[in-house]
């Protein structure tokens, strides 16, 4: 466990998840009454958050996915995921999601110091290459520029923000210690979905 912002900071077991399940509903509940899009509609009912992070567990015992969070006591006030990519020639890539800060929170560094301790874990596991998303204009967008995020592209009409209205996305990477490198197709003419 580390310390910032007045909060500490852990990663949480998929046993630990479980024993948090009120407190990261309630921020989950927040976060999209706040009108942050994190995949989820306004009003979110608080027993649909509860059900969303139970499912998360099996994820995280599964070491698909790693959950971190700040709290000040008992009370988480932030969370992020990294999500690890499950392919064979993807394993030095994973995807962060649902970086979330509590309303009352916000103006803290709580977001930054939560995406360096994502960024962190995942260079210590070995990632080199970190992808994410996030609604185009929003206060996350601003953050991920100003944290050092490459925006790949912005897709138009993506995603509906928690009140229903389409907005476009932003698709941001990172690469984390190790020279990205792009590589020019050879012309063969071969395809593949990844």
């Amino acid at each position: 466990m580390t310390t910032g912002p007045g909060t500490v900071s852990e990663t949480l077991g998929a046993d630990e998840l479980l024993d948090r399940l009120d407190t990261l509903a309630d921020l989950l509940v927040d976060t999209v009454a706040g009108g942050a899009s994190v995949g989820f509609l306004h009003p979110l009912d608080r027993t649909a958050a509860l059900a969303w992070w139970r499912a998360q567990a099996g994820a995280v015992r599964a070491g698909e996915l790693s959950v971190r969070i700040r709290r000040d006591g008992e009370r988480v006030l932030g969370t992020v995921a990294v999500a690890y990519a499950d392919k064979p020639n993807a394993r030095h890539r994973a995807e962060i999601r649902k970086l979330m800060v509590h309303r009352d929170a916000r103006g803290r560094g709580l977001g930054r110091a939560l995406l360096a301790d994502a960024e962190t874990a995942a260079a210590e596991a070995g990632i080199t290459l970190l992808l994410l998303d996030t609604e185009t204009d929003s206060p996350a967008e601003t953050l991920y520029r100003s944290a050092g995020w490459t925006v790949l592209g912005v897709v138009p009409g993506h995603a509906e923000d928690p009140g229903g209205t389409l907005r476009p996305t932003t698709f941001f990477y990172k690469g984390l210690g190790a020279e990205l490198s792009t590589a020019a197709g050879t012309g063969t003419g071969s395809c593949s979905a990844r």
